[in-house]
């Protein structure tokens, strides 16, 4: 499987919708369950934790709503709707979290993709927000970094003016990611529905205001702070990695991107995944990573806040949630 391949009613609802570690919380904040429905009031959104030196929060954008007959698009429907029942979840709607990281180590203050902003769907959208929530001051952020260039990981670079929504930040994103996007004639060799994709990647790697530099496999980000090539779900994906007082998080971004399903099925791939095979090299590469390693992780799309540590059983992982110390 080589080819990116969503379904069109994956994007077209899309569209639509359009315009052993324990954490030591420094603010702890529980999110909705989704199968006991919205809460009576709003829940923070952000929970801070620390990793040897370096003060970690994880900061909401909101959260995707999408088919979730695009989960596991390589294997047996009815396997799959058998897995996702027995983890107590919808087999018609995947309801996905995202998780961004702000890194605080140093004189770094480091931001990990910059959200959907206004341009895509109405549930997400919401991390400038969310940032003063939690005390952080997005003028103040030094680094960001773009694991990959999809709607909900870059489309929040642009204010209404179309420019850097941070300008005083110096921004990154991996030469290989970047070279796809921007690759002459790209939007009219995709199919129809996936050129909205290709166009909004264009606009925000090209976003006035904005001092990039092209990264590659393990060039430091900040003192303790690099990337890692984790390609599959896009081209040129990167993860980051932090790593503070013997201790280690990687911030996997869209390299795995069901808590449950990438870890226990790292072999099932999703519709938005570009490159199935690689997909699945890499997943195997990084559970093994971070089982071996005790590493703790972050899945962007995993249960808020999304951090936890894969467990390795026999042949298979699991993703193990970090238990939270208020």
């Amino acid at each position: 499987m080589s080819v990116f391949r969503p379904s069109r009613r994956d994007i077209l609802n899309i569209a639509a919708m359009s315009p052993a570690l324990a954490l030591p919380a420094l603010a702890a904040t529980p999110a909705r369950a989704q199968a006991l429905g919205a809460p009576a009031v709003a829940n923070p959104a952000h929970f801070r934790f620390q990793l040897g030196e370096a003060v970690l929060t994880v900061v909401s954008d909101g959260h995707l709503e999408t088919p979730a007959d695009g989960l596991g698009v390589n294997a047996e429907p009815e396997l799959v709707k058998a897995f996702l029942e027995s983890y107590f979840l919808s087999t018609e709607i995947n309801f996905s979290h995202t998780n961004h990281l702000v890194i605080e180590l140093g004189d770094a203050k480091v931001l990990v993709d910059v959200g959907s902003g206004n341009r895509f769907l109405p549930t997400a959208g919401k991390l400038m927000e969310n940032l003063d929530a939690a005390g952080i001051d997005a003028g103040g952020i030094t680094h960001v970094v773009i694991t990959h260039a999809h709607p909900d990981h870059v489309w929040g670079i642009r204010d209404d003016f179309d420019e850097a929504l941070l300008p005083d930040a110096q921004y990154f994103i991996g030469g290989t990611e970047r070279d796809f996007w921007l690759q002459d004639g790209l939007v009219n060799n995709v199919p129809a529905e996936m050129q909205q994709f290709v166009v909004g990647a264009v606009n925000s790697l090209n976003v006035d205001g904005a001092d990039w530099k092209v990264v590659s496999h393990e060039t430091e980000i900040a003192p303790g702070v690099r990337v890692i090539d984790t390609p599959g779900h896009t081209k040129g994906h990167m993860s980051v990695v932090v790593e503070s007082g013997g201790k280690q998080l990687i911030a996997l971004g869209d390299s795995m991107n069901h808590a449950w399903m990438s870890t226990v099925h790292p072999e099932w791939v999703s519709g938005f995944d570009m490159d199935g095979d690689q997909t699945v090299a890499t997943r195997k590469r990084l559970l093994d990573m971070a089982a071996a390693d005790r590493m703790a992780v972050l899945g962007y799309h995993f249960p808020f806040p999304g951090v936890g540590h894969i467990a390795k059983e026999g042949d298979a992982y699991r993703f193990v949630p970090a238990l939270w110390q208020w």
